[in-house]
C-alpha cells in the first residue's frame, strides 16, 4: 500500500533532556508507516525555516519519505514542549499551537491534486487544519482521521461523511461511551472506527463487528508516539488486506516497542546545536 502524510508537524521539546525528536501525527504515521513496510509514503506539510524545520526535513530523508511536495515558510517550526513523568508518560507543557502552519494553513493545487491520487490512503489529523479541504480531497482518495479527543457533535458532523477510517484517543470513556461514538461516527458514514484507550488496550469497529485489543506489556521508557505508531501499523496492514484480528495484534506490538525509547520514531537533536548526535 502507499500512504501519505498530510498537515501536521512538529518537533518535540524533551525539557528534561533538552533534546528535539520530529513528530505530529500525520508526519508520524507517515513515517511508522514506511517502516512498517508501506510501498512508498510521502508527506506535504508546512514548515519553518529554523534548526526545527531542517532537522524534520533531513530525518525525512533519511526515513526516504517523498516530500517533493513540501511547504516552507518563513517562520518557527510546530513545536511541543513535553515532560515525562515517573511512568513515562508525556506530559505537554506548552507548544506554540503548530508555528507557521497554523498562519498560512494548507490548500490543494491540481498538481498537488494529481500527486495525492497516487497513493491509496491519505492520513491527517484535528491538529492539520485541513477540513475545509476534505470534501475536495475526498473525491480523490481514501481519508484516514485522527481526531484525538475532540468528539463534539458539530466537529462530527464536518468530518466523518468525508472519511473512511477515524481514530479517537479515548482513554476518559467507559466502554459503553466508546461504543456510543463509534455508532455516531458511523452513522454519519465512516467506515471504520478505531478508539484506543490507553492501558485498556483498543476497541475497533467495522460494520457491525466490534474488535478488542489488548495491551502488549512492555517496559515503558516514553510513550509519546505509541497512538501514532499503533494507527500506522494498523492501517499498512489493513490496507495490504491483513486480517482485522492480526492488524491489531501487530498494531500493538508496534505500540508497545515505541514505548521503548525517547520520540515517536527516534532522531533525537541536542536543541540550539547544530548536527545530529
Amino acid at each position: 500500500m502507499k500512504l501519505i502524510g498530510v498537515g501536521d508537524n512538529v518537533v518535540d521539546y524533551y525539557l528534561d533532556r533538552n533534546e528535539i525528536y520530529p513528530g505530529g501525527n500525520a508526519l508520524n504515521v507517515a513515517v511508522l508507516s514506511r517502516r512498517h513496510g508501506a510501498d512508498k509514503t510521502g508527506y506535504i506539510g508546512i514548515l519553518g525555516n529554523d534548526q526545527a524545520a531542517e532537522h524534520i526535513t533531513q530525518t525525512l530523508k533519511k526515513e526516504h519519505i517523498d516530500i517533493s511536495r513540501i511547504r516552507k515558510g518563513y517562520g518557527e517550526n510546530g513545536m511541543a514542549r513535553v515532560k515525562l513523568n515517573q511512568d513515562g508518560d508525556r506530559i505537554f507543557v506548552k507548544s506554540n499551537q503548530g508555528g507557521i502552519q497554523k498562519t498560512l494553513r494548507l490548500h490543494f493545487c491540481d498538481d498537488d491534486m494529481k500527486y495525492i491520487k497516487t497513493f491509496d490512503l491519505l492520513h491527517t489529523s484535528v491538529y492539520s487544519l485541513i477540513e475545509d479541504q476534505l470534501p475536495k480531497l475526498s473525491h480523490s482518495i481514501d481519508i484516514s482521521f485522527d481526531f484525538s479527543t475532540k468528539s463534539d457533535d458539530s466537529y462530527l458532523a464536518m468530518v466523518c461523511p468525508y472519511i473512511t477510517c477515524g481514530f479517537f484517543s479515548g482513554s476518559h470513556l467507559a466502554e459503553d461511551e466508546c461504543d456510543a461514538l463509534a455508532n455516531k461516527v458511523q452513522g454519519y458514514g465512516t467506515k471504520l472506527v478505531g478508539i484506543t484507550r490507553g492501558s485498556e488496550g483498543a476497541l475497533f469497529f467495522e460494520g457491525d463487528r466490534k474488535y478488542t485489543q489488548p495491551v502488549v506489556p512492555t517496559d515503558v521508557v516514553d510513550t509519546l508516539g505509541a497512538g501514532d505508531s499503533f494507527l500506522a501499523t494498523f492501517l499498512t496492514d489493513y490496507y495490504n488486506g491483513v486480517p482485522m484480528e492480526h492488524a491489531l495484534k501487530s498494531s500493538a506490538a508496534a505500540a508497545a516497542k515505541t514505548c521503548t525509547y525517547y520520540g515517536a520514531f527516534g532522531y533525537g537533536l541536542a536543541y540550539g546545536k547544530a548536527g545530529c548526535p
